[in-house]
C-alpha cells in the first residue's frame, strides 16, 4: 500500500498571502483507495476526505485558537510533518493536516493568518480559567 503526496503552494500578490493545496492518494495494488485534499487560504482551512463517500471539514481562520506541529522520526526523514489546529468549531474542534510537506511554514502561516483574521473581524479568543459564573449568581 503506497501513498502519493502532491503539494502546491501558490503565492498571490505580495506579503504573506498564499494558498496551499495538498492532495494525497493512498493506493493498494495500483488502485486509489482513499483521497485527502488539504486547502489552506487566508480565510479558511478545508479538509476533504474520501473516495466514494466524501467528508469535508472547514474552519475559518478566526476560529483557530492554537496550532501544534508534530514530526515523527519517519516524517523528519521524508521532510513531512503533521499540523494540528485547535479551533472553536463545534463539529470538529481539532483539524489534523497529516504528513504534509512544508509543515513548519504552514504552521507559521496559520498562526499569522488566524491572528490577522481575528483582527479583521475584531474578535479575540480569550479564556478565563478562574471565572466561575455560579459564584456570581450566589452573591446576588
Amino acid at each position: 500500500m503506497g501513498q502519493e503526496n502532491e503539494g502546491i503552494m501558490e503565492n498571490r500578490g505580495s506579503g504573506s498571502e498564499f494558498d496551499y493545496i495538498e492532495k494525497k492518494r493512498t493506493k493498494f495494488l495500483g488502485l486509489p483507495l482513499y483521497f485527502t485534499k488539504y486547502s489552506i487560504s487566508q480565510e479558511k482551512i478545508n479538509i476533504r476526505r474520501g473516495f466514494l463517500t466524501t467528508t469535508e471539514d472547514d474552519a475559518y481562520m478566526y476560529k483557530v485558537q492554537d496550532v501544534r506541529l508534530t514530526r515523527s522520526l519517519m516524517e523528519r526523514m521524508f521532510k513531512l510533518g503533521t499540523v494540528i489546529c485547535y479551533t472553536g468549531d463545534t463539529t470538529d474542534p481539532t483539524l489534523e493536516l497529516k504528513h504534509i510537506r512544508h509543515s513548519k511554514e504552514i504552521k507559521e502561516y496559520i498562526i499569522h493568518a488566524s491572528e490577522e483574521a481575528r483582527l479583521r473581524r475584531r474578535t479575540r479568543y480569550n479564556v478565563d480559567v478562574g471565572n466561575d459564573d455560579s459564584e456570581d449568581e450566589d452573591n446576588d
